[in-house]
């Protein structure tokens, strides 16, 4: 079989940093006619996204969908919430992990995959301040490696 068409429309880069990625999973979003077509122009965020698990169902809360141009009637509101379509199973799962041991949902980032929007979700677990310091100084470690690196081979 080829090899799926992924086209990244948002990231979360906040997530990474604000908490420790345990888990991810892979799901669909319900989406309306003008919001797939605005997202295939770009036109989405989820920096202040969270997902919410309410009545055995999944839903994202904060996602950004700026209103289509030609959409006129029939755009929806941008900050509305949104289902995510998962398998009840993993539904049951991250519910139970998020009640038991203090895990949050949080998405990681919207893409197209073969013409169907997905979002890519995490279990997280959040980072204090001196994990958040660590992260950092090993970022500026191995940039500082590869400059390094980058330098010897112009000699």
């Amino acid at each position: 079989m080829g090899e799926s068409a992924v086209k990244v429309i948002a990231n979360n880069k906040k997530a990474y940093h604000d908490y420790f990625i345990e888990e991810k999973y892979e799901c669909g979003i319900e989406l309306y006619g003008t919001e797939i077509k605005s997202i295939r122009q770009g036109r989405c965020s989820v920096k202040e996204a969270y997902v919410d698990i309410d009545r055995g169902e999944a839903w994202i809360e904060g996602m950004n969908i700026s209103p289509y141009e030609k959409g006129n009637i029939f755009n929806r509101e941008p900050l509305r919430r949104k289902r995510l379509l998962l398998h009840k199973n993993e539904i049951r799962k991250l519910a139970g992990q998020v009640q038991a041991k203090g895990y949050t949902i949080v998405p990681l980032e919207v893409y197209l995959k073969n013409g169907r929007c997905k979002v890519q979700i995490g279990l997280a677990r959040g980072k204090h301040l001196y994990d958040k310091r660590e992260d950092i100084r090993k970022k500026d470690l191995r940039r500082e490696n590869e400059r390094d690196f980058k330098g010897t081979l112009r000699v």
